[in-house]
């Protein structure tokens, strides 16, 4: 009994594998397995195929030898392997299931000790060795008998299988099979065994290796030692090659690059002198190797090029003239030339050029392969645009070199570079933005002009509409400045700057600015007639403010006490009140107002009734009753506050004078009261004036001697201040738009000049500490006046230049080096000269009468001295 196998396939999927491994198997003499097989199913279909392999050394298991899919009955198989010890090997039966029920079965597999009866054994297979595209043939020698039926081919490992090519008979008991691979190559080589299928079995030979050689080929080109007009001495340089040996020969192949002819010399040293050979003339030499067998003369190696010797040209190039300028790039052409200029086939034409860039000069060169044709040319990229070029040709070959003339070329102009990011600066006011750029690093030609798109991108006010704040400016070339008017306040602007030369505009470059905001527009209050009004209270109509570049921040009431002051010659003007001061503080500081309530923006949605001195508490400040016996004035503010700044406006909404109690008079008496009352002041009157005549008449006898040395004085002072004026002459711009920066400069307590009825107040700038200057008392009211700001109800477009100075406002002290600048402001400004800056100054004197008579103040007393 030998070994079986049972295999059923029922339930089991598709493509499952079942094995049985025979043991290994070392035989020395002939011998045969022979094995019974059984593959039915019911259905009539094939449960599965039963596939045979013979695994040699515990290599590769490789393909198939013999496989078999359905058979009704049980059958008898052969198997006719040669391989013989010390080699052995391994027959593997493996079942491969197909998803039908049915049984594989095996049985009495055994190894007899006799040749087969029905399969031929092969005899030993011999290894082939060929060169590399040449046919390998293998020759099969096998016992026993071939019919037309069988199936004869050459397996191999890994490899391609090959066809049966030729089979002689010798007698019935002898056959040889002949095989061929192909151009046979590297890949190509493995085992390879001969294979018999017979309708009794399957015959296996032992494994035989194909070996395919490589033809050798040199790694490197031969070297040359010398050369001369008519030879050249090269070293073979044979040593390193690729491919298999040995060497059996040597051969040299040189040809001309230019033509089909070539010649080959066999070579039996390591060096070799190829004569009679063409002046001027390029050769290619290679070195051909061969090795034993057909088809072992490999291919040849890397071929040396190299020229005999040639002779100096005869002149350089002519007539260089330019064919086509471009900002970038120039077109040169020349007059063609031929071997009796160049005297020598391999020459080089090459373009030299130098020009400068970024301050250096820059040379280049490069060669020109436009050589043969009848109108040669050249172009010379990647060169700067609008830049002097300077060009010449220059012809060598190996034995010398020729210039030609220089020629010198202007690129043409290209789009500049984009304007410097960092050099776009821009003074910012409410309504107006000052823009400054410098031209692009790289111009590239004429800048000719500058376009400047603008676009409003956002506000602090989110009421404001921007869809018509856009446009777009152009300036000259030689302008990098632009003054932008008519603006939103709170604005951020986005400003598109490119340039343009003759060719077009360069790339652009963006950034923004804000404009600062306004003072929100009080609405009008035409009568300050209250809604209602008490000894303690009063009761006005507070209306909400326009907010103007941003959102109104905050409402205050302001409630001023009215004390005696002198009369003014100019109109009265409201001031407004940064500085928040509480009832309790108010006299502490000696203040004349105090903030009686203040409430958020959202508080003030519409016009509501509002009661000062109803004795409450708003926002931390006391609504205190008012006293009955004083005077005030009540001020409604509102203000915005928004990218550190605070800017205020205020109107006077109502008045309240102090409640006078007299008895009331009987109707009889009430005319001779108001007749005695009459006189009694006429008569005063009367004795003043008269008093005051002689009084001036004997001042100004007193004064005529001062006169005289006050005049002297003051010529010598206003000498010495011309003389300034005309030294700062050059010193200090006289343009409107440096009237900004000195208003910057001399703008008073913190306040923005810029509009005329706004106060501005930085917020990282306001001290804590109440200035004298906002509480004054009744003897310095004019400190205080001189603070306040110019009403004003309607939003309106500010003119091209800000007032620096408003009427009725406190001037610091002007410095005499900077009196130019301050008149060069008045000009710029509408209807302000000195005549309106002189009516705001408040009559009388700063100082009393005993310090002015002083001798050392006397030349200070301007008052006096006007007076006298």
């Amino acid at each position: 009994a030998g070994s079986f196998m049972l295999v059923n396939t029922s339930g089991r999927f598709a493509g499952q594998k079942a094995h049985l491994l025979l043991p290994h198997l070392k035989e020395n003499d002939t011998h045969c397995i022979d094995f019974h097989y059984y593959v039915s199913s019911k259905s009539g279909s094939s449960p599965g195929t039963l596939n045979i392999y013979v695994k040699v050394n515990d290599g590769p298991i490789g393909n198939p030898i013999w496989n078999t899919s359905i058979t009704a009955t049980w059958n008898r198989a052969e198997l006719a392997i040669s391989t013989f010890w010390p080699n052995f090997y391994q027959v593997v039966f493996e079942v491969v299931t197909s998803g039908h029920p049915g049984y594989v079965a095996i049985d009495e597999v055994k190894v007899l000790g006799h040749p087969c009866t029905k399969t031929p054994h092969f005899l030993r297979l011999q290894s082939v060795e060929v060169n590399a595209g040449q046919f390998a043939t293998f020759q099969c020698t096998a016992n026993g008998g071939t019919e037309s039926g069988d199936r004869l081919w050459l397996q191999g490992i890994y490899v391609r299988d090959a066809p049966l090519k030729d089979i002689k008979v010798f007698n019935f008991r002898r056959f040889v099979a002949l095989f061929s691979v192909v151009n046979a190559t590297k890949r190509d080589a493995g085992n390879y065994r001969c294979m018999i299928r017979t309708e009794g079995g399957v015959g296996v030979s032992n494994y035989a290796e194909l070996i395919v050689k490589e033809p050798p080929v040199p790694i490197a080109p031969p070297q040359l030692s010398s050369v001369g007009a008519t030879y050249l001495w090269i070293q073979l340089n044979a040593n390193s090659i690729n491919g298999d040996g040995p060497i059996i020969q040597r051969e040299v192949e040189y040809r001309t690059s230019s033509g089909s002819w070539y010649d080959i010399q066999p070579v039996d040293s390591t060096s070799y002198k190829i004569g009679h050979l063409d002046p001027d003339t390029e050769y290619e030499i290679s070195v051909l190797l061969t090795r034993p067998g057909e088809g072992g003369t490999g291919s040849p190696g890397p071929a040396l090029k190299t020229r005999t010797k040639c002779a100096d040209p005869m002149r350089g190039p002519r007539k260089l003239e330019v064919v086509e300028i471009k900002s970038r790039q120039i077109t040169i052409c020349w007059e063609p030339f031929g071997y009796n200029v160049t005297r020598c086939h391999r020459y080089n034409l090459t373009v030299h050029y130098r020009y400068q860039a970024g301050g250096q000069e820059q040379v280049r060169e490069e060669v020109s392969w436009d050589t043969e044709s009848s109108h040669p040319q050249h172009t010379i990229t990647n060169l700067s645009p609008y830049t002097n070029v300077s060009i010449k040709l220059v012809l060598m070959n190996p034995e010398g070199r020729k210039e030609s003339q220089e020629l010198v070329v202007q690129t043409d102009e290209d789009v500049p570079s984009a304007v410097p990011l960092e050099s776009i600066q821009g003074s910012t006011f409410e309504e107006k933005i000052f823009l400054q750029w410098r031209e692009p690093v790289q111009t590239y030609g004429v800048i000719t002009l500058y376009e400047i798109t603008y676009k409003a991108v956002s506000s602090f006010d989110p009421e404001i509409d921007l869809s018509n704040q856009s446009g777009r400016v152009s300036k000259l070339g030689n302008e990098t400045h632009y003054l932008f008017f008519g603006l939103y306040p709170g604005t951020t602007y986005s400003f598109t700057i490119r340039a343009s030369t003759a060719k077009g505009f360069g790339p652009p470059i963006t950034n923004q600015f804000t404009t600062k905001i306004s003072a929100p527009s009080m609405p009008p209050y035409e009568l300050e007639t209250p809604l209602n009004q008490t000894d303690s209270t009063v009761t006005v109509l507070l209306k909400p403010a326009q907010s103007r570049g941003a959102p109104v921040s905050v409402y205050q009431i302001v409630v001023e006490e009215e004390r005696p002051r002198r009369t003014k010659k100019t109109t009265e003007i409201l001031k407004c009140y940064p500085v928040p001061i509480h009832f309790q503080n108010a006299s502490l500081l000696n203040s004349q107002y105090y903030f009686a309530a203040e409430f958020p923006a959202n508080g003030l949605q519409a016009a509501q009734p509002f009661t000062i001195g109803d004795n409450k508490t708003y926002s931390g400040f006391w609504n205190t009753p008012l006293l009955p016996h004083k005077s005030y004035s009540i001020y409604f503010q509102a203000a915005s506050r928004a990218n550190g700044e605070t800017k205020i406006d205020c109107v006077r909404v109502a008045t309240k004078g102090a409640a006078t109690r007299k008895p009331d008079p009987e109707p009889e008496k009430q005319t001779d009261h108001t007749v005695k009352i009459a006189g009694v002041i006429a008569g005063i009157l009367l004795f003043v004036i008269i008093f005051l005549g002689v009084v001036l008449v004997m001042k100004k006898r007193k004064l005529a001697k001062k006169r005289k040395e006050t005049l002297s004085s003051t010529r010598q002072e206003m000498t010495v201040m011309v003389n300034s004026m005309d030294k700062s002459y050059t010193e200090q711009g006289t343009n409107c738009d440096e009237a900004f920066s000195f208003m910057d400069t001399h703008n008073l307590n913190g306040r923005s000049v810029s509009s005329p009825s706004s106060f501005t107040m930085k917020t990282n700038t306001l001290s804590t500490t109440v200035p004298n200057s906002y509480y004054p008392d009744e003897t310095h009211t004019m400190v205080s006046d001189t603070s306040s700001l110019v009403q004003s109800h309607t939003y309106k477009k500010r003119d091209p230049v800000d007032v620096p100075y408003q009427t009725g406002q406190l001037h610091p002290a002007i410095r005499v080096a900077d009196l130019l600048q301050h008149i060069t402001q008045m000009k710029c400004a509408e209807g302000y000269g000195f005549k309106e800056e002189y009516e705001s100054f408040f009559e009388g004197q700063s100082a009393p009468w005993d310090s002015a008579k002083k001798d050392e103040n006397r030349m200070k007393n301007r008052y006096g001295n006007i007076i006298a």
